[in-house]
């Protein structure tokens, strides 16, 4: 039986982990982690299969919950959340999805995170040139219903080659291109869940395609082979 909802009981953990992130402790609760992680995985493969009917993901992975304590000041050895990650199919579909299960804290999450330099310069030439078709797909009443405004770092003035009055400012100032949308621990244990969240995934398309349709085509518009 396909499993479409999380659990209160990973919840409760991961509760309890944040409030005894130490290694004795998760050695006597691994049993739990299991537990929880195959859940997850089996909610994961639920989920690729609704993603399948609204676009084409290369893979799905659920990501581990240790922690990289090298070059970090907080050295708590463990991840309260459990985070999942998929990357669309082939380089004619950008973009990627992430979702976050936190106690208080569960959110979707899409776009492009960290834009290598030649997308970022592909991106503001876009803008530069119409930023027009950007601003319907951020104004639209869908967008704004589901993810609110767009997110994602700033600079704190214009771009390199940019003026500051320039009438797309706003946008252009842009170095991530993030959509969120939250859900409650509720509505994350409530059965059919894995349902809404691809539907919010699914509203993440307009913007995917703006975005694709950018970097798959040079200033003139001619596909990049």
């Amino acid at each position: 039986m396909s499993v479409t909802s999380v659990s209160k009981k990973t919840l409760k953990f991961l509760k309890d982990i944040k409030a005894n992130n130490n290694r004795d402790w998760f050695a006597e609760n691994k049993h739990r982690y299991i537990e929880a992680q195959t859940e997850l995985k089996a909610f994961n493969e639920t989920l690729l299969n609704k993603m399948t009917h609204h676009d084409e993901i290369e893979g799905i992975r659920l990501y581990r919950i240790y922690r990289d304590v090298r070059f970090s000041k907080n050295k708590t050895p463990y991840k309260n959340s459990f985070g999942t990650g998929m990357k669309r199919a082939t380089k004619w579909r950008r973009g990627g999805y992430y979702f976050n299960i936190e106690p208080g804290n569960n959110f979707v999450a899409g776009g492009f995170w960290g834009p290598n330099t030649a997308d970022m310069k592909r991106i503001r030439q876009e803008i530069d040139a119409d930023p027009k078709p950007f601003r319907k797909v951020l104004n639209s009443a869908a967008f704004k219903k589901t993810f609110g405004v767009l997110e994602g770092e700033q600079l704190k003035s214009a771009p390199r080659g940019y003026a500051k009055d320039h009438p797309a400012i706003d946008l252009l100032r842009y170095k991530q291109f993030v959509l969120r949308h939250h859900f409650t621990d509720k509505e994350i244990c409530t059965e059919g869940f894995v349902n809404d969240l691809s539907k919010a995934f699914k509203a993440m398309r307009p913007f995917l395609n703006y975005m694709t349709d950018v970097l798959t085509t040079d200033s003139n518009g001619v596909p990049i082979e």
